[in-house]
Formats: structure tokens, sequence, C-alpha cells
């Protein structure tokens, strides 16, 4: 059977297709590319690396990692948010596109220098099968650099409640036609995440710790990207959450070895490098 949610998929390509990161400014999108980037291994990859951006989507990360090495292969199930990257990456002749799934094994095993699927496998039904089958195309040695949604081990206890009412809503929502998902979660994002954002933005200037507040992760980040966050998060029908310990569980099982976590937000984004005696 395909590891992959039809629902869930097509959400995806619909929300590409909305928010092509256009509007995106290149200072912004340095900036979150590093947030995600900032423990990958780039010195450790040989001349003309090849690698794959698993879930790629819009290709916003394949923008910037693609001059960056010798072949990037960008897989995403969704044919709407393929077009999309493929448009975005046109004028990069070292840019392949599949459309596949996770499961489907797009490339060969041990095959690829390096590998990263960022807000992607926590997506799919069985998240653990998906990265074992992402390690699964890597040469022994080869670094994958992962990100899944955390379940908030390292907040307190009120942080996971107000989450756990925004779920709430996140199962309704999901189930809107597109147009009306799209309009919900843009109210979301002007009056939730705007207000809040502004508000760490204020408290760090005069001097406060902002780290805990509510969505203070995106304090200088602009309206557009709180916007297609907010589509993200309430408009996905499939989600599932890992605790650091559980996501280190799952990548030591895939055959990924020393394991590195970032310490700053998103959590939890890590990176390992697949064992020279992996399967």
């Amino acid at each position: 059977m395909s590891n992959i949610d039809l629902k869930t998929v097509s959400s995806f390509g619909d929300e590409w297709s909305r928010f092509d990161q256009e509007a995106l400014g290149d200072a912004e999108h340095a900036s979150l590319f590093d947030t995600y980037f900032h423990i990958f291994p780039w010195e450790s990859l040989p001349d003309g690396a090849r690698g794959f951006d698993m879930g790629c989507g819009s290709g916003r990360w394949a923008m910037l990692v693609a001059p960056k090495v010798g072949t990037l292969t960008c897989i995403d199930p969704s044919p709407e948010a393929l077009d999309v990257a493929r448009r975005k990456l046109a004028h990069r002749r070292n840019a392949v596109f599949v459309n596949a799934g996770v499961s489907d094994h797009p490339l060969p095993p041990d095959s690829q220098d390096f590998g990263y699927s960022l807000g992607v496998l926590h997506h799919i039904p069985n998240t653990a099968k998906a990265l074992r089958d992402c390690v699964r195309m890597l040469k022994p040695g080869a670094p994958f650099l992962v990100y899944l949604y955390y379940r908030f081990d390292n907040r307190p206890l009120w942080y996971v409640l107000v989450w756990r009412a925004s779920d709430l809503l996140r199962r309704g929502i999901c189930t809107l036609p597109a147009h009306a998902k799209s309009a919900v979660t843009d109210v979301i994002a002007a009056m939730v995440y705007l207000p809040l954002a502004r508000l760490s933005w204020l408290g760090e200037r005069l001097g406060l710790k902002v780290e805990r507040w509510l969505l203070s992760s995106y304090r200088n980040t602009s309206f557009y990207t709180m916007r297609t966050d907010s589509r993200d998060r309430f408009g996905t029908p499939l989600e599932q959450r890992f605790t650091r310990g559980e996501i280190t569980a799952m990548m030591q099982a895939a055959g990924l070895e020393e394991i590195r976590f970032s310490e700053s937000f998103p959590f939890w984004c890590a990176v390992g490098h697949k064992g020279r005696t992996a399967a």
C-alpha cells in the first residue's frame, strides 16, 4: 500500500499554487533557510554532490540548495506543487523533478550524497517508514536533514493546552472547500498571528525575553509568511507530532548516526548521517 494521504497531497497542491513564495523577499527567504539549514554539514559534501528534496512543495528551499550542489532532485506527490517548483527553478539546469511519493522509491538505493525533507514526513501516515525510505536512497555516510513537528516536549502545560484548542479548529477548517479554507486561514493570520507576532516584536525591543511567547517566532517575518503558515497549520488534513526522543529513535531505526538537533526554533530539526553498514 502507498504511504500517502491523498487529501493532504491535494491540500498542499492548492496551498503551493496560492502561495508560490514569489512575494517572499530575498532577505527573509535567506533567513528562513538558515533556521533549518544552519546545522547541515555543507562542508562534508563531495564536489558535484547529488541529492534530493523530499516533498519539495513550491521549491522554496530547492532554490537556495541547487546553486550549492551538482544535481538536486525535487520530489513531490502533488503535480500542482511540482509545477510551481519547476517554474521557479526553470533557470537551474541541475534541478530534476519527479512526481512521486516518498515510498514510491523515486531514486535508486545508495545513490545520493545528501537529502533533506522539511515539514513533510509528519504529514505522511507512516512517518517512520517514510524516514527509512529517504535514508534508503542515501549513500553510506551521506547526511540527511529532517524537520518534524514537535509535541511541545520543551514547552509548559499551558502551551500544550492552547495547541489542543487550536487543533480542534484545524480538524474543522481542513474539511472546508479550498477557497473557504484559504479565506478562513487568512483571517486567522490577520487576527491571531499578526497581533501576537508584533506584540513579541515590541516586547523584544523593550528588552523582554519573548522566546516563549505565543507565535514569537514570527516577530520578524512578513505577513505573507504568516498567511502561508496559517494555511499550512490549519488547512492540512493529516498532521502528526513527535518528541525529540521519538525522532531520535526513528532516525536511529532508519540507519542514521551522529544525530544532531538544532536547539533553536523551529522544533524539531535534526541532521544525521547514514551508517556505513545501514541496509
